[in-house]
């Protein structure tokens, strides 16, 4: 089992940045990948970025050059760095594990709000 604990949503005004954790903990010894999902209301839960265990990193076209995706392996944990904010972005992001081919496991999700 892998558990995922999201932090650091909220609201922030348009063109500003938020820093999103995921700290995880239980059988991480070996995985494929980690990455953000995210769903506003009455959408479908898209990927925003994944990084895998080599450090090789994806992202979204929406995103590309204004988010980064980060690990800190010693603290078992995955960063998403959101700057010039938008209020498309406004969203629950959720934090997803993957061991092999699919994602397994999911965060509680954090809100995050841009808007004036």
């Amino acid at each position: 089992q892998v558990q995922l604990v999201e932090s650091g949503g909220g609201l922030v005004q348009p063109g500003g940045s938020l820093r999103l954790s995921c700290a995880a903990s239980g059988s991480i010894f070996r995985f494929n990948a980690m990455g953000w999902y995210r769903q506003a209301p009455g959408k479908q839960r898209e990927l925003v970025a994944t990084i895998t265990s080599g450090s090789s990193t994806y992202y979204a076209d929406s995103v590309k050059g204004r988010f980064t995706i980060s690990s800190d392996n010693a603290k078992n944990t995955v960063y998403l760095q959101m700057n010039s904010l938008k209020p498309e972005d406004t969203a629950v992001y959720y934090c997803g594990f993957k061991r092999v081919l699919n994602w397994d496991y999911w965060g509680q999700g954090t809100q995050v709000t841009v808007s004036s």
